[in-house]
């Protein structure tokens, strides 16, 4: 990504708004704006706030995208809906579970033709032992690539996968024009870089260069005591990385 003066260079961030309310989530927007490409609405803030909620972020920082986090799982015909009555939000990404199989993710996709569907792999909350309880065969690598390749063929035109298994997502995709979005993001030291209830993690940095297109980045930018400092920092750490 590049810039001019009046198009300034943005990081492929997309920043979780899991704010605990409206006023919240705007003021993180409008702070990060100058620095970010993306802006994630997730089901906390679109079920309190509404499809309001995406015209005032546009309101609050134009120049970003729109990610809808609602990671659609139900039958084809209720995805294909649900899908169609987000369509005049127009968002960049709306995510379903890949798990939700290849019906699903294709009717959501046929529903939303403007709009990368985004299909989530293995949440990275999960681990190894966590992937055996529900009976999803690993190791999660495997399940990534197994469930991203599927998806794609499906109509897919994104994929959510944890930093660890984005290089062998790349791999597996590496012939189709996919958007690799990784969560599970956290800077190697500093505020916000504790895993919280992430259990496959990694840097910014890393991410990027295992072949991460965007990147999901929430607590250490707002909570930090300045979300607007802690994205222009790490705006500039991933710009060098991009160099």
């Amino acid at each position: 990504m590049t810039g001019t003066p009046t198009d300034p260079w943005r990081a492929p961030i997309a920043v979780a708004l899991d704010a605990p309310d409206r006023g919240t989530a705007l003021a993180w927007a409008a702070a990060v704006a100058p620095h970010v490409a993306v802006l994630k609405v997730g089901l906390e803030a679109y079920l309190r706030d509404g499809a309001p909620i995406v015209g005032a972020l546009r309101d609050a920082a134009p120049a970003c995208g729109i990610f809808l986090d609602l990671k659609l799982h139900d039958i084809p015909n209720t995805v294909r809906g649900a899908a169609r009555s987000v369509a005049p939000l127009v968002p960049a990404y709306l995510t379903v579970h890949a798990s939700g199989g290849p019906a699903m993710i294709a009717a959501a996709a046929e529903a939303l033709p403007a709009t990368a569907v985004t299909a989530v792999t293995v949440l990275t909350s999960l681990s190894e032992d966590d992937l055996a309880a529900i009976g999803l065969r690993g190791p999660a690598r495997d399940a990534a690539v197994r469930l991203a390749t599927m998806a794609v063929r499906a109509g897919a035109r994104a994929i959510v996968c944890s930093p660890q298994e984005v290089a062998a997502v790349r791999e597996a995709v590496a012939d189709e024009d996919v958007t690799l979005i990784t969560p599970g993001v956290r800077p190697a030291a500093g505020e916000g870089s504790g895993v919280g209830d992430q259990a496959r993690v990694a840097t910014p940095e890393q991410a990027l260069a295992d072949g991460a297109d965007l990147l999901v980045v929430g607590r250490p930018i707002t909570a930090a005591a300045d979300p607007a400092g802690a994205a222009r920092a790490l705006a500039a750490a991933l710009r060098e990385v991009r160099a």
